[in-house]
């Protein structure tokens, strides 16, 4: 199902629910009880309040922050540009000049793909690679990102703070999640599974963790009187809900919130002082 299907889909559902309906708040009234009657299902229901939440919802509060992009330098070699890609799998990156706050074009992965399997490396030269970057202010709404989104057809924009420098950027993926919910990525952990271990002294952990599971893979003794997840502890000591980037130390542990919304956190990195073992080498022994 493409994007422009989805949302005409959830707009009809949104116009044959209204009815009579006069404002916001007896719109959601009106669909939890649909869903009382089954006429929606808990899904269809967090998707038309998601749909409702994006025309509140700006680029800032959904933004991956300028310390955790990912890019790359418009003189890097096709040898340098590669395990980049490979490494983080992403499919879009921001191109600087010696500026970060320099944004000189958005490159494509499939692009330098196409370059390596056709063997034209040495013909490479990234200016010819490099698509426009399209560049939104950061209170720009959601729902008003995602139909210039669908209108220009791009996926990426570069993030603008109230001074012209680089605050960060956004994708289509974040702005339809506010919608749909989450898509899993590089950061998702299987459901079953609160801790997965990414690395030597890097794990990436779920917000809902429980404190219990949390203490036993990390050795620690995090308090469960107060708070029941990893998430509560995190919020209590930075004092706020936090975006995606920020980091805190608590103890010899350093966190790093790599997604979250509005309502909760979802995943955190956790960067040990020394090498420990998965949740699934300590339970089995090994």
């Amino acid at each position: 199902m493409t994007l422009n299907t989805l949302l005409v889909m959830l707009r009809r559902s949104v116009r044959r629910l209204l009815g009579g309906v006069d404002d916001r708040a007896e719109l959601l009234e009106t669909l939890r009880t649909a869903l009382a009657r089954g006429i929606v299902d808990a899904d269809a229901l967090r998707m038309l309040e998601g749909v409702l939440d994006v025309a509140d919802i700006q680029v800032r509060d959904i933004m991956i922050p300028r310390a955790q992009m990912i890019a790359i330098e418009r003189d890097a070699e096709l040898a340098a540009i590669l395990p980049i890609i490979v490494e983080s799998g992403h499919s879009r990156y921001p191109v600087i000049d010696a500026d970060r706050d320099d944004i000189v074009g958005i490159l494509l992965a499939k692009d330098v793909l196409r370059v390596v399997a056709t063997d034209q490396q040495d013909a490479f030269d990234i200016r010819e690679c490099m698509r426009p970057a399209v560049v939104v202010p950061e209170s720009k709404r959601v729902n008003v990102l995602l139909k210039e989104f669908r209108r220009n057809r791009n996926h990426m924009a570069i993030v603008a703070d109230e001074y012209g420098g680089v605050a960060g950027l956004v994708t289509i993926e974040d702005a339809i999640e506010q919608i749909v919910g989450d898509i899993d990525d590089e950061f998702d952990v299987e459901d079953e599974q609160y801790i997965r271990k990414e690395g030597e002294r890097q794990f990436v952990v779920r917000g809902a963790t429980p404190i219990a599971d949390f203490n036993d893979c990390f050795g620690v003794e995090w308090s469960d009187e107060r708070f029941d997840t990893v998430a509560g502890i995190v919020m209590k000591h930075l004092g706020h809900l936090p975006r995606r980037g920020e980091t805190l130390t608590i103890g010899e542990l350093e966190l790093r919130v790599l997604r979250a919304d509005r309502r909760r956190i979802d995943a955190l990195r956790v960067i040990t002082p020394r090498d420990l073992p998965s949740p699934e080498e300590r339970g089995s022994g090994d």
